[in-house]
């Protein structure tokens, strides 16, 4: 069995809790930050050009550019460039990211029951 070293730690995981533990883990290293929640959820939409993510998503140029790069470089979205008169780059959600829209959903309606949103 895989070991995984959560927060820091040490010591291998060896039952099925720290499997699953390791599972949770690594996917949060890959989708763990408010801003790469918003884009993917942005994204499930369909594809967006740069502008129309940054308007649907309030963030700063330097912030989006820096998420998407992360999740350009985790598999979770393709980055396309229309060079068609002028040049415009659009962003879409690759299979591995649009798989991620069930647990969205989940989660969406665990906050429903537990949070005061």
């Amino acid at each position: 069995m895989e070991s995984c070293t959560p927060c820091g730690g040490s010591s291998s995981l060896q039952n099925q809790n720290s499997s699953t533990t390791c599972s949770l883990v690594h996917t949060f290293d890959q989708i763990g930050s408010k801003w790469q929640w918003i884009v993917v959820d942005t994204l499930l939409e369909g594809e967006k050009r740069f502008n129309e993510l940054k308007r649907s998503t309030n963030a700063s140029s330097h912030t989006l550019s820096r998420v998407l790069g992360d999740l350009e470089e985790n598999d979770l979205v393709q980055r396309r460039v229309d060079a068609d008169g002028a040049v415009s780059v659009h962003y879409a959600l690759t299979e591995k990211g649009r798989s991620l829209s069930s647990m969205f959903d989940e989660i969406d309606s665990w906050a429903g029951n537990w949070l005061n949103l």
